[in-house]
Parts: structure tokens; C-alpha cells; sequence
């Protein structure tokens, strides 16, 4: 039984048998990390190594500890499932768990403005540095900047409407629609950010002498992910700064706009998530900053008010 017909007959189980926001919350981790990964395996030929190999993916992405674990139990559920109607012998997902991380381990996945300004110091290849910095103030997922063309492009907003595949597959990166119809989105760009992508549209222009929709990171084709990495790597090293992944940069786009009281709804349409909670739970966290700001307010209380 294939996994991705298996799990359409999940959806039509749980049809009317969960509220609304629980089966968007659902469908969104499924099909953003879920599927891309299993959707071809057979449910029956799923082993022990193959949950753990996703989990290391998961981890090695920069996912929060409650991401992580709340994504193995939409699996066991949905295997659960799988045991009752197509008479599997165990449960895979139920038999390895959830791993053991630290609930801080995406603490440090994430860089302040100032760290980030150390950061972009460092990288000294204007298409890479542009590239950087559009993730850290965008936000968007790094396949989603990948693809982006300049038709996408429009004023001072940009238009989120596809994908591409982070790994090649016989030398090919699968470009498609995003899985999510709350990940369709358009965003206002900062002034400053909007010049320096028309700019790198004239560098493209004046490179291939004929105007054509390029990639707006990467020109004739999009960025690999392997040398933006590079990139990434040897900017930390001259910077002397923490490496984070290329999620990270994500996290610490939603984390800054938290720390300067946006709203959480908000950074909820930019990060394209279908609810506030999914936004919670995957990115945002306390920080050092926050705290400070609470005990300054309580500061403020014991002082001045009368017990």
C-alpha cells in the first residue's frame, strides 16, 4: 500500500471526526516535511532505519524539540490507523519514539541582528550576501527563495507561489506549487532590500546581454544548495560566529519580529503557517531579551503599586 493513498484515506477517516484547525494543523505537517519524504515508500516496507534516518533530517534542519515530537505523533496516529484498516503487524513510528533532544536544542539556531550583521560582513559574493539577507528579513523557507524569479517580483512586494526541491534527483531539482494553500502568500519586501534585488536584476542582464525571467538568486538557475552552504560556512569562520542551518535563518526572522512586539498573526501570513499555533510552536521561543522586558514590567509593579 503506498503511503501517500494511505494517507488520503486518512483524511477521509478523520473527516468528521476532528475540528478544523487540528486537521490544517495536520495536513500542514504532512505535506510540508511528511510527504516529501515518504510519500513513495510502501507502508508495509517502511523500517526502524527509515524513521530514524527522517528524524535525523528533521534535526539536522534546525526543527524545534515540540516540532519534532508533535510530527512523530501525527505519524504513530495515522499508522495507528494504518494498523486497523490495512492489517499492519506493528507499528514502526510507535516501536523508535521520538528522539531524544534537548527541548533547547533549537535555542541556538537562530541569529540576533547583531549577530547576522557580523554574519553578512562576512560573505563577500553580492548574489550569496543578497541571498542571506533576504532570508533573514523575509523569512520564507529556503526552497521557496531558491525558486523565485523576477517576475515574482512586483513593486516593492514579492509574490510566494512555488518551491523547489532542496536535493537533485538524477541531477534534476523538482520545482513545484507549494503543498499548503496558506503557504501562497505575498509579502511587503524593506525598501532597501526591494533596490538591492533590482540591482542584482541589472547584474544578470549586463552577465547573459538578453533579458529573460531569471532566477532572482542564481540567474540562469537557482542556487545550489550545497554552495550556498559553502558560503554560509566560510562567512561564519571569518566572523567567528555560530553556524546555524538554512532554516535557521527563518527562525531568526520570526524570533526578531517577536522581540519588537509584531504581532503573531502577523509574523503567522509572512511565515505562510495556516494557524498562530503552528507558528508558536515550530519557531518562536523565549529569548533572553523577552525576559528581560517581563522583569523590567514586573520591576515596574513591585515598585510603584500598592500590595
Amino acid at each position: 500500500m503506498n503511503f501517500k493513498i494511505a494517507y488520503n484515506e486518512y483524511l477521509d477517516f478523520i473527516e468528521n471526526r476532528q475540528k478544523i484547525q487540528s486537521k490544517n494543523a495536520l495536513k500542514d505537517r504532512f505535506n510540508y516535511v511528511i510527504l516529501p519524504y515518504f510519500e513513495d515508500s510502501d507502508i508495509y516496507n517502511i523500517e526502524k532505519i527509515d524513521y530514524i534516518r527522517f528524524q535525523n533530517e528533521l534535526i539536522k534542519k534546525g526543527y524545534s524539540y515540540n516540532y519534532i515530537k508533535n510530527t512523530h505523533y501525527y505519524l504513530v496516529a495515522f499508522f495507528n490507523f494504518c494498523k486497523d484498516f490495512y492489517d499492519l503487524k506493528f507499528n514502526v513510528f510507535k516501536e523508535i519514539g521520538f528522539p531524544k533532544v534537548k527541548k533547547n536544542s533549537n535555542k541556538e539556531n537562530f541569529y540576533t541582528l547583531n549577530e547576522f550583521k557580523k554574519f553578512i560582513k562576512c560573505v563577500d559574493n553580492k548574489i550569496y550576501k543578497t541571498f542571506f539577507e533576504f532570508m533573514f528579513f523575509m523569512g520564507t523557507r529556503p526552497g521557496e527563495a531558491m525558486a523565485l524569479r523576477f517576475s515574482d517580483l512586483i513593486g516593492n512586494n514579492i509574490c510566494i507561489k512555488k518551491t523547489i526541491d532542496e536535493h537533485s534527483h538524477n541531477g534534476m531539482r523538482a520545482e513545484t506549487e507549494p503543498k499548503t494553500e496558506s503557504s501562497r502568500r505575498t509579502i511587503k519586501i524593506p525598501f532597501i532590500l526591494s533596490i538591492e534585488l533590482k540591482q542584482l536584476k541589472k547584474y544578470y542582464i549586463k552577465k547573459y546581454g538578453r533579458i529573460q525571467d531569471f532566477y532572482i538568486f542564481g540567474g540562469s538557475k537557482p542556487l545550489a544548495p550545497t554552495t550556498i552552504n559553502r558560503y554560509k560556512l566560510e562567512a561564519c569562520k571569518k566572523a567567528n560566529i555560530k553556524p546555524i542551518t538554512l532554516h535557521g535563518f527563518r527562525h531568526s526572522h520570526a524570533t526578531m519580529l517577536l522581540d519588537r512586539n509584531v504581532s503573531i498573526k502577523v509574523i503567522q501570513e509572512r511565515l505562510g503557517h495556516s494557524s498562530a499555533d503552528i507558528t508558536l510552536s515550530v519557531y518562536l521561543h523565549s529569548t533572553e531579551k523577552q525576559q528581560k522586558r517581563v522583569l523590567r514590567k514586573l520591576n515596574f509593579v513591585l515598585l510603584f503599586s500598592t500590595l
